[in-house]
């Protein structure tokens, strides 16, 4: 996006959580294809992206009023946005385990299997389930640096903690997320 983009973007965000519905509605509509671009680095399949995207856009559309401005838009959506994704892989995911195998098609296909990039990123996911539930602190940090690419001065600022702090959680959080994913786990 261009700066003159991300201006307009952060002035619609301000009318928007000042109220105005039609700022509202011009910036989902704005936003939609960034939000659709990062739900894909979460999550391999298209359609599933394509769901937490709408999940995310919802989620701004309700707690818009609740964007302080402490933190840039942009910064704010990324938290909302992993968040979203990160969520629509855990009801899959509890989903796909509900259902009898019977139901499944004999040839359904298994991301980890079909493509390395697809499997790499469920591994990862699942990686950040492990660590949420020992370590949760360290997840937002990670997820905003790794996979949204945000600045540590943006995550220190939106998270509310002095950028050492956020760079020792990121620390952490790798060494954590590394030893999952080599399946030897020091939570």
């Amino acid at each position: 996006m261009h700066e003159v983009d991300d201006q307009d973007i952060e002035e619609l965000a301000g009318r928007a959580a000042a109220g105005d519905g039609n700022a509202l509605d011009a910036l989902l509509t704005r936003i939609e294809p960034q939000v659709l671009r990062q739900c894909l680095r979460f999550l391999p399949c298209r359609q599933d992206a394509e769901e937490a995207c709408q999940d995310a856009l919802l989620q701004v559309a309700r707690n818009i009023n609740g964007f302080a401005g402490r933190s840039r838009f942009s910064t704010w959506l990324y938290a909302v946005t992993a968040n979203c994704a990160r969520q629509t892989y855990r009801s899959l995911k509890r989903r796909a385990g509900e259902q009898p195998t019977a139901l499944l098609p004999v040839d359904a296909a298994d991301p980890r299997t079909t493509s390395v990039i697809a499997g790499s990123r469920l591994d990862l996911l699942d990686a950040l389930e492990r660590l949420e539930a020992h370590r949760p602190e360290l997840v937002p940090a990670l997820v905003l640096r790794d996979l949204s690419q945000l600045s540590y001065e943006e995550i220190a600022d939106h998270l509310g903690v002095p950028v050492g702090t956020l760079k020792s959680r990121i620390h952490d959080a790798r060494r954590h997320v590394r030893a999952s994913l080599a399946g030897t786990a020091e939570l």
